[in-house]
């Protein structure tokens, strides 16, 4: 009898985890039905029994901070969707580098996905050797939000608005300092980029962390800075910081009555100025398409959800919902955007 009359019985191989069957297969001494399972069957597989196990989310950052809450979030509502948990990990260090290199080299299979922000996948790999390489090493999902970013001053600051402002800090060059939660973190970047359009010549005062950043700045020991809205608004809704516009060209609704710096006419440099801190989700290169596309189609449906964009709201973190491909495009746009304020400021990591 031929291997092609026989039927196969693979007791200790569950018939669902395609691994599993390969390595029946190569048992069996079928080498090329094995090889052939690495190729064709992964869609189908993936289509008809992902996922059958919990998920893991794996946030390089700790509780508490917006890409966990913000995460959190989505992994709720994906369960719901999937019908699996979606375990949350924090795995903080390096800047976040260290979670997100340990899905770089998790198993491409859709049970590992990233709570992925700009500051680990943007910013860091344009300032040292990360161990991951984010266009080489991750399939993007979707992109869920933006955190806006709010230029603020104590209460005192002699200006009324934004063009005022300007004018005072331009006409007297070096005289007034920015604080920023870090050099090279993304309220630096955003800062370097908006003093850079409108030619400021100011002084940076790195923080380590956006509250004593902002703490100086309420002193008046700092003359501004550019910082989240999750960590200047409830400052400005007490009166305690001033606030002169925000960094998304549109606006943002977690922002209300707070101009866009692009609404205003007469600054060449800021027209279509629209930069924060971006949010999204993706997986290991290799995982198969069918996965990504059912991760994306159940992102989307989260993300116009009332309750989703609500809770998104009560974070201080925009809606701002890309599919795979526009995610893509961005973090292209946003990493070259970042890489040119680098360069002209001569940033360099601590």
């Amino acid at each position: 009898m031929t291997n092609d009359d026989k039927t196969l019985n693979f007791p200790n191989a569950d018939l669902s985890d395609e691994a599993a069957v390969r390595r029946e297969l190569m048992k069996y001494g079928l080498a090329s039905l094995a090889t052939l399972a690495t190729v064709t069957p992964s869609h189908l597989w993936a289509q008809s029994t992902y996922p059958n196990r919990p998920l893991k989310m794996m946030v390089p950052w700790p509780p508490g901070q917006a890409t966990d809450l913000a995460g959190r979030v989505v992994a709720q509502e994906i369960s719901k969707i999937l019908g699996q948990s979606v375990v949350i990990e924090n795995k903080a260090g390096a800047g976040g580098s260290i979670g997100t290199d340990s899905v770089a080299k998790s198993m491409p299979d859709g049970y590992t996905i990233l709570a992925a922000s700009s500051g680990p996948f943007t910013i860091s790999p344009l300032l040292t050797k990360t161990p991951y390489e984010p266009e080489k090493d991750f399939l993007p999902v979707a992109m869920i939000g933006m955190s806006p970013y709010v230029l603020v001053t104590a209460p005192n600051f002699p200006a009324k608005d934004l063009r005022e402002f300007i004018a005072l800090v331009k006409s007297n060059p070096d005289k007034y300092s920015f604080s920023s939660s870090g050099t090279a973190a993304t309220a630096h970047l955003i800062a370097e980029s908006f003093n850079t359009a409108l030619g400021l010549k100011v002084m940076h005062v790195p923080y380590k962390g956006s509250t004593p950043a902002i703490t100086d700045v309420i002193g008046g020991q700092v003359a501004y800075c550019i910082e989240t809205a999750a960590s200047t608004m409830p400052f400005v809704r007490s009166g305690r910081l001033r606030a002169y516009g925000v960094s998304l060209e549109k606006g943002s609704s977690v922002t209300p009555g707070i101009p866009p710096f692009a609404s205003f006419s007469g600054f060449p440099g800021l027209a279509g100025f629209d930069l924060g801190a971006w949010l999204g989700v993706v997986v290991p290169t290799g995982t198969p398409s069918a996965v990504v596309e059912k991760l994306s189609a159940a992102v989307e449906k989260i993300m116009t959800a009332s309750e989703v964009k609500q809770a998104f709201s009560n974070i201080a973190v925009e809606v701002d919902y890309r599919r795979a491909e526009d995610f893509a495009k961005y973090l292209k746009f946003i990493s070259t955007r970042f890489s040119d304020v680098i360069k002209a400021n001569g940033i360099k990591a601590d």
